[in-house]
């Protein structure tokens, strides 16, 4: 079958590029912007990227079934193509649940904040255990090298997000996977482009839960009281809960005992019984907590905890989580996926907490995220970016007026540009040895960060 995709160069839509390709189809794709890493990911797999979404080129490709992509809306050329000439059609999500999900037992990784980073914390707790699972993932796991794979039957994770499945099904993707193993890393509100409050997104978390089976497992953060109110609404399945901080009379459940106080080593307590020692490459109180459920989720698939606790020593993170890009004359540049505030915070915190009390944090923000150009995290923002000691704004000009109360807030600690050149000047002239640059966006940034690299030079 000849399987065309629209917003192939998404980490999702790739990723179903990936495996259509693995289960033998012809695979092609169109997309506004073709660039690495998906780019170049889908081209050694022999995946023909066409650029733009004009009406003509999906002519000529001639599929048998074309999967849209939940950015495409209606008014796009290529999609009024395919509805005018009566053409089959599929969500990503529809299309991974019918060809690749069917007769697997599969673990979803919800939350607002954690997804890729668990996700693939968890595939690599299962590769490391023997079990060879197939995974599709939002971002690039370091230990495997790309997004997604078949993998070998039963096991297969899957990155369960809560945006909505396309233009023609306002569902959340996650609905279709129907997972037997599920980890909701947290609750917030997010998509204000969307969702038009918390408790819209609360229903979508529990249209998940409904399609969980009664011998399935929910693991979740017992802090979190946006996810109490989800399981209170109704819950048919096993549970198991992470209590944050080790208690001496705490009987059930999954808890943490920080050796570390950046989380690079912890203790993990299984019913309040010692299970072993994680000593790893990754930072922050978020990834310690996200660790455990990995581990808690891989348990219920049959892997022994002593496995899952060995395999994260060896787990490597994902491209764009806290990614190194260089360091030249002692200063660090980092990429991170980081665009909602509490992500922020964290990844910030966990930066701050690793190095030495000397060394500043410059924070570069590119706030494109439908929710932040919405003005819903304005008021959150601030505090989020409080522990970096210098921050710089990326806004052009057609939203750059949303963020002034957030700039008034940071004061002097903060700067806006919506010119990146000028930008890239300002920072290279205030860059000391030293300093981690921590450039936190959820699209390209232009660039900026082998930018940052060269004027280092």
């Amino acid at each position: 079958m000849h399987v065309h995709i629209l917003g192939i160069c998404g980490t999702f839509m790739g990723g179903i590029a990936l495996l259509a390709r693995a289960n033998g189809h012809k695979v092609t794709g169109q997309d506004l912007n073709v660039y690495p890493p998906m780019s170049t990911q889908l081209e050694e797999q022999g995946i023909a990227l066409i650029q733009g979404y004009q009406a003509e080129d999906l002519k000529s490709v001639k599929a048998d079934i074309v999967v849209i992509g939940n950015a495409l809306s209606r008014g796009n050329e290529a999609v009024e193509y395919v509805l005018e000439q009566n053409i089959p059609y599929t969500s990503g999500a529809q299309w991974l649940a019918e060809n690749i999900l069917q007769q697997r037992w599969v673990l979803g990784v919800a939350g607002t904040h954690g997804k890729t980073t668990t996700s693939s914390m968890l595939a690599w707790i299962l590769e490391y255990a023997g079990l060879k699972p197939g995974f599709l993932i939002g971002g690039v796991p370091e230990n495997f090298g790309v997004s997604a794979r078949n993998g070998e039957l039963p096991f297969f994770v899957v990155e369960a997000d809560e945006y909505d499945t396309a233009f023609f099904d306002k569902r959340s993707k996650f609905v279709h996977y129907h997972p037997r193993s599920v980890i909701l890393n947290n609750l917030e509100f997010d998509h204000a482009d969307i969702f038009d409050d918390l408790d819209a997104i609360k229903k979508q978390f529990h249209h998940l839960i409904r399609t969980v089976p009664g011998n399935g497992l929910i693991i979740y953060p017992h802090s979190d009281k946006n996810l109490q109110d989800v399981i209170a609404m109704g819950c048919w399945s096993q549970t198991e809960m992470l209590v944050e901080h080790h208690a001496p009379d705490q009987q059930v459940g999954w808890s943490v005992s920080l050796l570390n106080k950046d989380g690079s080593e912890f203790m993990v307590n299984y019913n309040n019984e010692l299970q072993g020692t994680v000593k790893w490459k990754l930072l922050g109180l978020h990834n310690v907590f996200n660790a455990v459920m990995a581990i808690a989720a891989a348990r219920h698939a049959g892997v022994p905890v002593k496995h899952g606790i060995d395999a994260l020593a060896e787990f490597k993170n994902v491209k764009r989580r806290m990614e190194i890009k260089g360091k030249l004359n002692n200063i660090t540049v980092y990429d991170d996926f980081a665009h909602h505030p509490t992500a922020i915070a964290t990844t910030i915190d966990g930066l701050k907490q690793h190095i030495p009390a000397q060394e500043r944090i410059i924070a570069i923000l590119e706030p494109r995220s439908n929710t932040m150009k919405m003005q819903v995290h304005n008021k959150t923002l601030p505090g989020a970016l409080a522990s970096a000691d210098k921050v710089f704004f990326y806004l052009p000009d057609d939203y750059a007026a949303k963020f002034d109360d957030t700039l008034e807030a940071l004061g002097d600690k903060a700067e806006a540009y919506n010119n990146l050149d000028d930008m890239l000047d300002s920072i290279l002239a205030v860059t000391q040895s030293g300093d981690h640059l921590l450039v936190m966006s959820n699209g390209g940034f232009g660039g900026i960060h082998q930018k940052l690299l060269d004027g280092l030079q």
